[in-house]
């Protein structure tokens, strides 16, 4: 590789040829402060804030853009500098809504912490602020664009790693603003809710609509019997709200804390997504072996489907028919679980704890219930679970770890690894290697579809058959796939596809992390480790056998894709259109 010499503050140093000025900064500890910066996403130098001073040059330069240069020097902290990055974000605050002490950001914008860190505490400029308009419409995103400083994080993210393009910049001059096309309302454009917008965006002009106070009312209510669950890739971030490392598990501390916030039931999500792989993993065999509609594609992510619906509901067809994970759960604990304990299941309320946006929307389809009781009455995301623990005064470091309520609390490895991309297609072929082969494997690791590659494939054999499947993250590589599969380039039998790069360990409902820490790690590889460890500790690695699972199908389903099976854990999706009429105006 070749490199180029330069200097910074003083120190030389030598870096690859190609590298920007941000980037070589960093190889010799110099942390330069950026906004609109967002890597490989969001690369537009249009905040300013990163500005550095380039000896011979004329004016500043936004270091996110400007390459680096055999024989640069460069200094990135002079008075003109600090003047110039400190006026820059004081025009910027000048029009922004400075609620800080209520805004759903405090402590976590980085607006804010760039405000501290430049030591402004007046503003000089008497801007007109934004006006407080609020979108809030939807059941998953709130959209307050007061907050907004038009850095377009969300719009490149929307557009160009997720490919769908909802959010865009509207209208001209003072009245730009970032929106859905046509006015529209979150709620009536073809939003995914997968969030992304939310975790990328710097301070709190996007944010998920929450549902703390109403789970709060059911806790507190000595008539309601309240089970939480919570999905396999909260354990694995949860921890960074309490100032743990990325990808610290904390699955017994967690546990703990739902205990003590005064939930009836704690149970995990991984069992139901142990049940999940029965269903599915019958299902594929059934289509194999009665020439049913293949490539079959999971369905666990509810901002895949959406984007399915949206985009490409030709494929409609191919989507298995199983409810994700938690919305299983909720049929489970209204139905077996009440018989069994003898509760009323009007009387049951159920709470997702989950990493995702779109699972609020999801547990909100009208779908997504059995004999008018719904599924899943409210989901809050790592974050409102976070905030409810610090509401609680609950000291997260000092809990002494506790184990999940054992009535549906036992999961295997198989369940933890589905929050991370590749983890549904290892769980599937753990069980159905083990059916068509007729034996307990003990070769359980399918590597090949493990990894932040954005579409992975490969080919198994199992009981004499060749099994051909691909793993895709993100939906433009969910696109990418689709493609080729309408073209004829590629053929497969099973696709497991997930909505978020990284799958559930980077869904919108996990914690924000900076995107100056986001430039020395990779989130999506951290926090899968956590699941992947997990994973290796369990008595049991395979979902069919799970004692709890053999249990549930002996005493109430009967066998997988029964007729009761199908009545309580599946479901139908169908084609959306992009715009819908409107409904009514956005909250002014």
């Amino acid at each position: 590789m070749e490199k180029i010499t330069l200097t910074i503050d003083n120190i030389k140093t030598e870096v690859p040829k190609g590298y920007t000025i941000l980037e070589a900064a960093k190889t010799v500890g110099v942390d330069i402060p950026t906004l609109c910066f967002l890597k490989d996403v969001n690369e537009i130098g249009a905040c300013r804030v990163c500005l550095v001073e380039i000896e011979g040059a004329r004016g500043l330069q936004a270091s996110c853009v400007h390459p680096a240069a055999e024989g640069m020097v460069i200094k990135t902290n002079t008075k003109k500098i600090r003047d110039a990055r400190k006026s820059t974000v004081e025009l910027i605050l000048s029009n922004h809504n400075r609620e800080c002490l209520t805004c759903f950001r405090n402590k976590s914008c980085e607006l804010q912490s760039l405000a501290e860190e430049l030591n402004i505490n007046d503003i000089p400029f008497q801007g007109e602020e934004t006006a407080k308009t609020v979108d809030a419409q939807s059941h998953s995103i709130v959209r307050d664009a007061s907050k907004c400083i038009l850095c377009g994080r969300c719009i490149n993210v929307c557009k160009s790693v997720q490919k769908i393009g909802v959010l865009d910049f509207t209208k001209r001059g003072y009245e730009t603003e970032v929106a859905p096309a046509f006015e529209k309302s979150m709620d009536e454009a073809p939003c995914i809710y997968c969030g992304q917008c939310i975790v990328n965006c710097p301070v709190a002009a996007l944010r998920e609509k929450e549902d703390i106070e109403r789970v709060w009312d059911a806790i507190e209510d000595s008539e309601v019997h309240v089970v939480v669950q919570t999905a396999p890739a909260v354990r694995a971030a949860l921890g960074e709200e309490f100032g743990l490392p990325i990808g610290t598990r904390v699955t017994g501390k967690m546990v703990a804390a739902l205990k003590r916030l005064g939930f009836d039931k704690v149970f995990d999500t991984n069992f139901a997504a142990d049940l999940t792989i029965m269903e599915e993993g019958h299902e594929l065999l059934h289509r194999i072996q009665d020439n049913g509609v293949l490539p079959m594609i999971t369905s666990c992510s509810p901002g895949w489907v959406r984007f399915c619906e949206f985009n490409y509901p030709q494929f409609i067809p191919n989507l298995s028919s199983c409810k994700s994970p938690h919305q299983m759960m909720g049929a489970i604990l209204k139905s077996y679980y009440a018989e069994k304990h003898n509760i009323d299941p009007e009387k049951i309320f159920v709470v997702s704890i989950m990493p995702c946006t779109s699972k609020k929307t999801e547990a909100a389809r009208p779908e997504m219930e059995v004999a008018e009781l719904r599924d899943v009455d409210a989901v809050l995301t790592t974050r409102e679970l976070a905030k409810m623990i610090k509401q609680a005064r609950i000291n997260f470091m000092k809990l002494e770890d506790s184990e999940f309520d054992p009535a549906l609390g036992d999961y295997t490895g198989a369940g933890v690894i589905f929050g991370a991309t590749g983890g549904v297609m290892e769980a599937a072929l753990r069980t159905v290697a083990d059916v068509l082969e007729g034996q307990d494997l003990q070769n359980i690791e399918y590597t090949a579809v493990r990894g932040i590659e954005g579409i992975k494939e490969a080919e198994v054999t199992l009981g004499g058959n060749t099994i051909k499947i691909a793993v895709a993250h993100g939906t433009a590589m969910a696109a990418e796939l689709l493609d080729m599969i309408e073209a004829g380039e590629k053929e497969y039998h099973f696709i497991e596809i997930m909505g978020c790069s990284g799958g559930c360990v980077t869904g919108g409902g996990q914690p924000h992390v900076p995107a100056k820490v986001k430039m020395d790690c990779d989130i999506r590889v951290e926090r899968a480790k956590a699941l992947y460890e997990e994973d290796t500790v369990k008595q049991y690695r395979k979902s069919h056998q799970n004692p709890l699972i053999n249990k549930l199908y002996e005493e109430y389903l009967e066998k997988p894709n029964s007729h009761k099976a199908h009545k309580l854990l599946h479901t139908h999706y169908e084609a959306r259109e992009k715009y819908q009429v409107s409904k009514c105006s956005i909250e002014k």
